[in-house]
């Protein structure tokens, strides 16, 4: 360890070939895509592939999408800092995928929407809707940027390349395959930048066990470094990361990403049955927990590689987010193209994500806000209206990335702004879906109420940052650096702002429980504020009988459970492709002629798999 240095390794020919190809491969994917349908000029074949799609290449994209470079990067990192709990996850996501595929998409789906948010002016009223989207963007636009710098951080780290301009040509390479191809650019370019993702951690799984030693020096280094203490049942809501906070607090975090975002929902109804979109999330479960046990595994390697000279420490590297492509760089640097691997796997996961991304906020713009601003817009000029918010939504999310360097770990800054957004999203669509008695009023006081609670956590979280003794970092070793010593005097300390009580209570509160907070705030507001206020009729169809998923509950119950409505008659109006045509309830104003013909057109087309 003693001959490690801070200075920037380069690429090589074979690195940048490899590195290219991923970006090459990537756009001729849309290339392809649009030069298939150049024939076919309508929106829903560029915004939703026609619904068409099978399960496989959907739950690839989906894996991808939410497996980004905040994986890549940041989960080695959190794992190398605070241990192999991340690993808790798992059981987050085994949670989310069966709460999405079973409460959400059927209702999403059988209602024949584009945009998640028509959802809520057919269950609520307009103006939750416009509230809505708007709250989505903005979540969206702050997500890509921080998954767009963070690969970009990496190119930087291994080759010294521009920061400001790898992230300008990520941004560029993803508008244009997502412009040019719509959704099944993006979809199959995801499946591909998939492939790419699992070859670079296997291929840093195998060569970092070698270089460690192999697995078993591994588990027993990772083991005195106190990183396999995996559950901690401390219930304390200030701790980081306890088996509490990841489970639950992380269920709440990635169901506002899963179960309600556009982004995954978007994909889902493009299936061309409902078994194909639950299939393509249960399949995708597999994908994330494959990539979870990659990221875990790559922390304990890089852990027992650094056990005596953590670079951190020793400020060979300046944040914790470049462990890992440092790392990289070490064990494969001299197998040339191996390191344009990594980097490409990296990218892959921001690629992915951002092209999702790109998508689902132009499909919620045309559908919540332009379409119903416009009269009849014709099949052509919707598919160019279309992609041209593609080039408007690139260009945001590309520019928005320099936010990201200011906002501290690529994995809580990322987790952090799905939670403060997704939690009150959540709330919101729970009170629609799953209860019955709640109506437009109590919606839209909730999602105000949720909002401020989970911003206010957020922020004051930023301002004051917690102390130690709530994030519980392990201990790191810089006794085989060679420049530790002269390191350390030269290293001057960082003044902490100036405590206040909420610092140490309710700012200090885990990160994974700011979805948490905003769904709490929101449903209690919302059914509280139902309760005060006349009730409101509603359409069977858009509420989810959540007392079909147990089968032991009797017909008694289910009465119950839907207040008084019918549950047999239900049954019949979901089989019925009209029943989204029947008189809707509206706060503000009636559904606009062209949403109405959309929604007819769709019923009679959509294979209602019941």
């Amino acid at each position: 360890m003693t001959s490690r240095d801070s200075a920037i390794r380069t690429f090589q020919v074979w690195d940048y070939a490899v590195f290219a190809c991923l970006f090459v491969v990537s756009s001729a994917i849309g290339v392809f895509f649009a030069v298939k349908g150049r024939k076919q000029v309508s929106s829903k074949e560029f915004l939703v592939g026609g619904r068409q799609m099978t399960f496989g290449p959907v739950a690839l994209s989906l894996t991808a999408s939410f497996m980004s470079a905040v994986t890549v990067l940041g989960a080695p990192s959190e794992v190398y800092r605070f241990g192999a709990s991340f690993i808790l996850f798992g059981i987050a996501y085994s949670f989310v995928v069966i709460f999405t595929a079973q409460l959400f998409v059927p209702v999403f789906y059988r209602s024949g929407i584009t945009s998640t948010y028509e959802y809520l002016e057919l269950r609520f009223c307009k103006v939750v809707r416009v509230a809505a989207t708007l709250i989505y963007i903005v979540q969206t636009i702050l997500y890509t940027g921080v998954v767009v710098f963070a690969p970009a951080l990496a190119l930087n780290q291994v080759t010294g390349f521009d920061l400001w301009g790898s992230i300008y040509a990520t941004g560029i390479v993803c508008t244009f395959y997502c412009t040019l191809g719509g959704l099944k650019a993006v979809v199959w370019s995801d499946a591909f930048q998939m492939v790419v993702m699992l070859v670079g951690f296997m291929t840093v799984l195998v060569q970092g066990s070698w270089s460690t030693g192999g697995v078993n020096n591994v588990w027993h280094t990772s083991q005195a470094g106190q990183r396999l203490e995996v559950f901690d049942f401390d219930p304390s809501p200030l701790r980081r990361h306890t088996f509490w906070t990841i489970t639950v607090g992380g269920t709440f975090t990635w169901l506002g990403i899963y179960g309600v975002n556009q982004s995954t929902i978007q994909r889902c109804i493009s299936c061309k049955s409902e078994t194909h979109a639950r299939l393509a999330l249960y399949f995708n479960l597999l994908g994330l927990l494959v990539i979870l046990l990659c990221s875990v595994f790559s922390g304990l390697i890089m852990y027992t590689f650094y056990a005596a000279c953590d670079p951190w420490t020793a400020q060979y590297i300046k944040a914790p987010d470049q462990l890992m492509p440092y790392f990289v760089m070490e064990i494969l640097g001299e197998y040339p193209g191996l390191p344009g691997l990594f980097v490409a796997c990296a990218f892959s996961g921001t690629l992915s994500t951002v092209a999702a991304s790109i998508n689902a906020l132009a499909t919620v713009t045309y559908e919540d806000l332009v379409s119903q601003c416009c009269g009849n817009i014709s099949n052509q000029a919707a598919t160019l209206i279309s992609k041209g918010l593609c080039v408007v939504y690139g260009v945001a999310c590309t520019s928005m990335a320099i936010a990201a360097s200011h906002m501290g770990g690529i994995v809580q800054a990322a987790l952090s702004i799905h939670g403060m957004c997704g939690g009150p999203m959540l709330g919101l669509f729970s009170l629609g879906i799953l209860f019955p008695c709640a109506n437009s009023k109590g919606a839209a006081g909730g999602l105000i109420l949720g909002i401020a609670l989970s911003f206010w956590v957020g922020i004051g979280a930023f301002l004051y940052p917690a102390s130690s003794n709530s994030t519980h970092p392990l201990g790191l070793s810089t006794e085989g650096c060679f420049l530790a010593n002269a390191t350390f005097n030269a290293t001057v300390a960082t003044p902490m702002p100036p405590s206040v009580y909420e610092a140490d209570s309710w700012y200090s509160i885990s990160y994974l429980y700011y979805s948490a907070v905003g769904f709490l705030g929101t449903l209690v507001a919302g059914l509280v504020i139902t309760c005060c206020t006349p009730p409101e009729d509603i359409k069977p169809g858009l509420i989810q009988p959540v007392c079909d998923i147990f089968c032991f509950c009797s017909d008694k119950m289910k009465r119950e459970c839907w207040c008084g409505v019918d549950h047999e008659e239900e049954k019949l109006e979901l089989e019925n492709p009209d029943f989204m045509l029947a008189e809707g309830r509206r706060c503000s104003q009636e559904i606009s002629p062209s949403t109405m013909e959309k929604r007819q057109s769709i019923a009679l087309t959509t294979d209602l798999d019941v």
